[in-house]
């Protein structure tokens, strides 16, 4: 028997909320960490913002292989095989370690050249290239957190991340704090400083992830499992995660030509560009809530035999969604000056960043769609479709309507943003009718 949309709504945010208030915990922080960094002027802003795009960019494009991880442990957990969720979560910590530490030493070798491609200014490079590579231990640590975390979620557990995460966020304020601006003891060292504090902070939360899974976690515990490589589940991680790290990779290529538009309008417009994008990353809290608890309950679903009540959390939560994210559009529209001045006492980015804001406001519905109905088609393994409408849309949206809006008809930055909401028509259309069709529900993972 079915469940009534009222079980419905409470299962999902039951698993919604925490991830929600861990979003909203690292939004703040991300607030207070550009508030102080943004006290040292534009120069400092546009080199931490330019500096965390290929970060950012990397942590997602491998990040997405966690989707594999997040949508077999949920079949594992919801058809009773629980031994099987252990032993996919470790080859997806064995994976992950490899990859992050591949990565990082590229970034440490290479930052200057990376950030060169963006075209900035020689400070900018300089500073930049400095807090990249202090940020590549952090960078390790986030991306081994994340993988474990989703296979915590997927198995319905999203407090646990949450605590550690909550944890993390403070220690990130406080050490931004001590290091950035040095007051008593410790050394003012500006941009370096937030670095610094940035990979303390998430090196510290990610050892406590790792000790939790293999010895303390109630349902996923590795101890006992050894170190064997599993390739048989290694390959069903990679089955769904490299469609979805296609997507991804897609995407930032497009996104990072996307930003080097952004970036030639000058460092005031990209300041502006880069504090707007941590404003709106407050419609992200609840947007990615409801998505990761869409998620879990799809694959849970589908494991246990019940791809209608699947399809019914899925359309629950849209509701949801639609609701929160559509509020936080009208706070964009009618408040923007005020999400601004948070981060920035410069008239000039506050004006300029303010009419982004706007802009974006129409973007939340879209959005809304896109998030829920893309989670829905991941926890069922369906990656591929989404895989395509983030190809087009990124490419045939974001950068070909920014080229048009900035170049042809020299929109400046508002053009940049005009063409976010192309991007997200596109993208949550897409999604939308392909989670109707139903293909996914047969999937065999």
């Amino acid at each position: 028997m079915g469940k009534t949309e009222k079980q419905r709504r409470t299962l999902i945010i039951n698993m919604a909320w925490p991830v929600m208030l861990e979003m909203a915990s690292l939004t703040v922080t991300q607030v207070v960490d550009m508030m102080m960094v943004g006290r040292l002027g534009p120069v400092a802003i546009a080199a931490v913002g330019l500096s965390n795009i290929p970060i950012q960019y990397t942590i997602q494009l491998f990040n997405a292989l966690s989707v594999g991880t997040t949508a077999l442990v949920s079949r594992a957990v919801g058809g009773g095989k629980i031994q099987e969720g252990r032993e996919i979560l470790q080859q997806s910590f064995f994976l992950s370690a490899a990859a992050a530490i591949s990565m990082g030493l590229v970034f440490l070798r290479w930052a200057p050249a990376i950030l060169g491609f963006f075209g900035p200014e020689a400070g900018v490079l300089e500073l930049g290239s400095g807090y990249m590579r202090l940020m590549v231990p952090g960078f390790i640590a986030i991306f081994i957190s994340l993988v474990i975390a989703a296979g915590l979620r997927g198995a319905g557990d999203t407090r646990t991340p949450m605590k550690i995460n909550l944890g993390v966020n403070m220690l990130n304020v406080l050490g931004n704090y001590l290091l950035i601006f040095g007051p008593g003891p410790f050394p003012a060292m500006g941009v370096a400083g937030a670095g610094l504090a940035t990979s303390l902070s998430r090196t510290i939360g990610a050892g406590f992830l790792v000790y939790l899974i293999i010895y303390k976690h109630p349902l996923l515990r590795m101890e006992g499992l050894g170190l064997k490589l599993r390739f048989d589940l290694i390959g069903k991680v990679l089955n769904i995660g490299l469609p979805a790290s296609g997507e991804q990779l897609v995407m930032r290529l497009g996104q990072l030509f996307y930003e080097r538009m952004v970036a030639s309008l000058g460092t005031a417009a990209y300041a502006a560009h880069q504090v707007a994008l941590k404003a709106e990353a407050f419609s992200y809290m609840p947007g990615f809530g409801l998505a990761v608890a869409t998620a879990t309950v799809v694959g849970k679903n589908l494991g246990a035999g019940q791809p209608e009540e699947a399809s019914a959390g899925a359309h629950e939560s849209w509701k949801m969604g639609l609701v929160i994210m559509g509020s936080m559009g009208l706070i964009f529209f009618f408040f923007p000056h005020n999400l601004m001045r948070l981060f920035v006492d410069d008239p000039e980015i506050i004006e300029l960043g303010a009419g982004c804001l706007r802009i974006v406001a129409f973007a939340q519905l879209p959005m809304a769609t896109h998030f829920i109905y893309s989670w829905g088609l991941r926890g069922a393994g369906e990656t591929k479709s989404v895989f395509y409408s983030t190809a087009v849309a990124t490419w045939g949206g974001r950068l070909l309507f920014g080229y048009i809006f900035i170049r042809i008809f020299e929109l400046g930055l508002y053009g940049a943003w005009l063409a976010m909401i192309v991007d997200w028509l596109l993208r949550g259309t897409y999604v939308r009718l392909r989670f109707n069709r139903g293909h996914w529900k047969k999937i065999q993972i």
